[in-house]
């Protein structure tokens, strides 16, 4: 099955050949080799590039690895610390390379999973210096976070970030209506090699799987996380609260009350942190619009695939109106806008008519270059009632930026009075 990935190749052929090392990240498991060694070197291949001239090379594959052996026979062509992880010798390495390529003619360099390298930094800086070089690699979160690329090529990276499948490209991979789709979606999202799985009991086991044996261990084990019980129970805790404000003080509160656990929230803050820069987690910020600041210590947390927040929580806790706020807020960020949580004040008459401050909330307050709109998540809107309380906040912001309500109802877009555009979740996600 060729799953197209149009977007970020497209991206990539934009950067070719520009003097950069082209870093794929992305959540571990999301595509990142599929993008550079199938569609990426197809794309190449298709473009009259010998293949002889585009060199290959996953560090985490054995068969890949022992074509090393033959290259300064006396040292190992793996070392190993002490949990029993392997890293290979950048020597051997550098002659292979050297061995497949020389000074005159071009070269595409595809490499895979870079961190399982010795030395990478150092190695691909070298490279860089050659100038019939195009360097491409991808890297597990373990040493390729954003933070990592920046301090270490110091300038000389060119990123390109990866997420899971969109709600369009999971729909066009799948051959499924948009109803039975959206489903399937919605409970497992949109990791890529889970349209190879057909039962529903494999895809849980998969995902259970990816959390627990690489997230929960890459994370924990990178930033020498020991009290790996209560790290897991606070992704729990989060992924609980999709859709919710929180912050470490309410969670260390949540951890003294509720499950007798003393979780310091400077600790847990830095622990949200590690699972941030790992691709897991977003944080979206709360934003007086008004005001034009940032208001608050309260966040709301979104999980990258709403796949692997169901499979935190053994696929319990699958709200509808919640789910569909993350895919929502998922699909903003893919496509690139930034996003915050939206605070409109207000002064109201109460019952015994006084007048009171109130704070409204705009689900998604959303910025790119010189575009802004607002969005309105709501999973139905049968009811007058209903459709007021969801127009209120909106109509109270005085901008000309775009509003809009995305509703999971299937019905035509149209336009309030009040100049909102009110459009259906399959309209827009398709779009």
């Amino acid at each position: 099955m060729v799953i197209n990935r149009d977007k970020y190749l497209n991206q990539i052929i934009q950067k070719k050949n520009n003097g950069l090392i082209k870093i794929i990240t992305g959540l571990r498991r999301c595509g990142k080799s599929y993008l550079l060694n199938k569609l990426y070197r197809d794309y190449l291949i298709s473009n009259n590039i010998d293949q002889n001239k585009i060199i290959s090379f996953s560090f985490d594959s054995f068969d890949d690895v022992m074509k090393l052996d033959k290259y300064l026979p006396e040292e190992k062509t793996l070392k190993y610390d002490s949990k029993n992880n392997y890293i290979v010798n950048p020597k051997k390495f550098i002659l292979y390379i050297n061995d497949l390529t020389n000074a005159i003619d071009s070269y595409y360099l595809l490499l895979d999973e870079i961190q399982l390298l010795d030395n990478f930094v150092m190695v691909l800086n070298g490279f860089l210096k050659r100038e019939n070089f195009d360097i491409y690699v991808t890297g597990s979160n373990s040493k390729m976070l954003s933070s990592d690329i920046i301090t270490e090529f110091r300038g000389r990276g060119d990123q390109i970030h990866l997420y899971p499948l969109s709600f369009k490209e999971f729909y066009n991979a799948s051959s499924l209506s948009f109803d039975k789709a959206y489903l399937e979606y919605q409970y497992y999202g949109g990791m890529p090699y889970l349209l190879n799985i057909e039962s529903q009991e494999g895809k849980q086991a998969y995902l259970k799987n990816l959390f627990s044996e690489i997230y929960v261990k890459d994370i924990t084990e990178r930033n020498g996380i020991r009290d790996i019980n209560s790290f897991e129970e606070l992704l729990c805790i989060l992924s609980s609260s999709i859709g919710s404000y929180t912050s470490p003080t309410n969670l260390e509160n949540t951890f003294k009350s509720v499950e007798k656990i003393s979780y310091s929230h400077v600790a847990i803050k830095k622990h949200i942190q590690f699972i941030k820069d790992a691709f897991l987690l977003s944080e979206a910020l709360r934003y007086d619009v008004k005001g034009k600041k940032y208001i608050g210590s309260k966040s709301k947390y979104y999980f990258t695939d709403i796949g692997l927040r169901n499979a935190l929580i053994n696929f319990r806790q699958t709200e509808p109106t919640h789910i569909m706020e993350n895919i929502i807020y998922n699909e903003l960020i893919n496509r690139g806008y930034c996003v915050d949580v939206g605070v409109v004040e207000i002064s109201e008459k109460n019952d015994n008519g006084n007048y009171v401050i109130k704070q409204l909330e705009t689900d998604f307050v959303c910025n790119k270059i010189n575009e802004k709109l607002y969005i309105q998540s709501a999973y139905s809107m049968e009811t007058i009632e209903k459709q007021a309380q969801e127009k209120k906040s909106l109509i109270k912001i005085k901008d000309n930026y775009r509003k809009i309500i995305i509703v999971k109802d299937s019905i035509k877009p149209y336009f309030t009075e009040e100049g909102i555009e009110v459009i259906s979740l399959e309209d827009w996600l398709l779009n």
